[in-house]
């Protein structure tokens, strides 16, 4: 079979996350929540064709052995790792008091396939309750839905002192809405370069104390275009210009 040929037929077969695949063995039983799906929501049958990916590259074709929707069997059939993006790029945003727009950009950022999400807490950052395991569930679902193999890491909320003094990516960025003179990040970026982070900050933006600071720290000030965006906003607009080449 042509690699083009069974590229389709991977790519138009459901995707399903196990987190940690053990390729020794040839049948597995899926999760209840997964089985679930499988056979009440999809009705997929004996025979069927399913994918399963752990989110660190791989993808591994499979076969419904037995349709029992709290246990489903498949087995394994044919596997691979997947190429992933060879920079690192990770997007350091402030968590949002609208949960529902951090969840946005979230799922944006899983599909355009930023490597790194780390929450941010600035001075005026407006919430700091933070519910891990239902974010990182959203990771998943995109990741899923886009179908791809790479699951975005995600940390738990940082201060942002601490990521301004710590980050050791080659390049760093710091997006406000100051109106000092700044390049749009575009121009900036070198993609021959193994690493990126950009600072995005809350709703009032970052303060002037926190825009100096992270300059002092070899942060470059950055522009995202002409209009003032909201901070999810701001984050799909960097993501895209970051991992696009």
């Amino acid at each position: 079979m042509s690699r083009s040929k069974r590229d389709f037929l991977f790519m138009s077969i459901p995707f399903f996350y196990i987190e940690n695949l053990d390729f020794s063995q040839k049948k597995i039983f899926l999760n209840e929540e997964t089985s679930k799906h499988i056979v009440q929501v999809l009705r997929m049958n004996e025979g069927e064709r399913i994918n399963l990916t752990d989110g660190k590259g791989a993808l591994v074709g499979c076969e419904i052995l037995e349709a029992h929707k709290k246990h489903c069997q498949v087995k394994l059939i044919d596997s691979r790792l997947t190429t992933h993006n060879s920079r690192k790029i990770t997007i350091a945003i402030s968590l949002l008091k609208n949960t529902s727009r951090f969840e946005w950009f979230l799922e944006k950022a899983t599909e355009i396939g930023v490597s790194e999400i780390i929450p941010l807490i600035c001075e005026r950052t407006e919430k700091e309750k933070f519910r891990f395991e239902r974010m990182n569930a959203i990771l998943i679902s995109a990741m899923l839905q886009s179908q791809q193999c790479w699951l975005p890491l995600l940390l738990e909320p940082v201060p942002f002192n601490k990521i301004i003094e710590e980050s050791r990516h080659d390049q760093k960025f710091i997006a406000h809405c100051l109106p000092d003179e700044k390049h749009h990040l575009s121009v900036l970026v070198n993609k021959n370069l193994s690493s990126q982070i950009i600072l995005i900050g809350p709703e009032g933006d970052f303060t002037n104390d926190e825009i100096r600071s992270a300059i002092q720290n070899r942060f470059i000030a950055v522009s995202l275009g002409e209009t003032r965006l909201r901070s999810e906003t701001a984050g799909v607009v960097a993501a895209t210009l970051l991992c696009i080449d």
